[in-house]
């Protein structure tokens, strides 16, 4: 794990100094930025799906280094809409989760949030048009609730940008009786 990262986990940004968000803590591997990031373009769009484990080994390294007081008692992937999922034909985030639940002996429920409705790529989105773009993009299903009330929850991604897809995640388990939401990110672009 880079110096940048770890002092990134352990240390709150501007933004967030300024706009608490929804989720309680991010633990980080690395900063997005090369090779890492040609590593998540490989897996994203490459699907080189043998590099999902390793991502998982580095993140499950990035918790334990970081002696949280409480792991997550469940994780979840940040789930696709289903065009996305039916164009690219796996979600890299539940790759990554599954090895990383198996390795941390986390319970995983991969549809513990659905998304309800497509958005935009945020990467192709300015800035300003994230967080609209994720407004009430998720839901958590009937059947899920008794694994998010009360509960701390995990969320596993490959990249956190400006954190807008993570923070309607957590606004969303949080609205759902969720108690502590935990992103879980390979890579995350730095801060300027």
């Amino acid at each position: 794990m880079t110096s940048n990262a770890k002092q990134a986990i352990e240390a709150r940004c501007g933004d967030c100094l300024k706009h608490k968000p929804a989720f309680d803590s991010t633990i980080v591997v690395t900063d997005y930025l090369a090779p890492a990031d040609q590593l998540v373009l490989a897996l994203k769009f490459g699907a080189r799906l043998a590099l999902a484990p390793a991502f998982a080994e580095m993140m499950a390294d990035a918790m334990q280094q970081q002696h949280m007081q409480a792991m997550p008692v469940v994780l979840m992937p940040v789930p696709l809409g289903r065009f996305r999922l039916q164009e690219r034909g796996f979600n890299q985030s539940l790759e990554i989760a599954r090895p990383l639940a198996g390795r941390l002996d986390i319970e995983l429920v991969p549809q513990l949030m659905l998304r309800v409705r497509d958005t935009a790529p945020q990467s192709t989105l300015p800035v300003d048009e994230r967080h609209r773009n994720m407004r009430r993009a998720f839901v958590v299903p009937s059947t899920s609730m008794n694994h998010v009330r009360g509960r701390h929850i995990g969320v596993v991604d490959d990249v956190m940008t400006t954190g807008e897809t993570l923070g309607e995640v957590a606004a969303t388990l949080k609205h759902f009786g969720a108690r502590r939401v935990t992103n879980i990110v390979f890579s995350r672009t730095p801060s300027k």
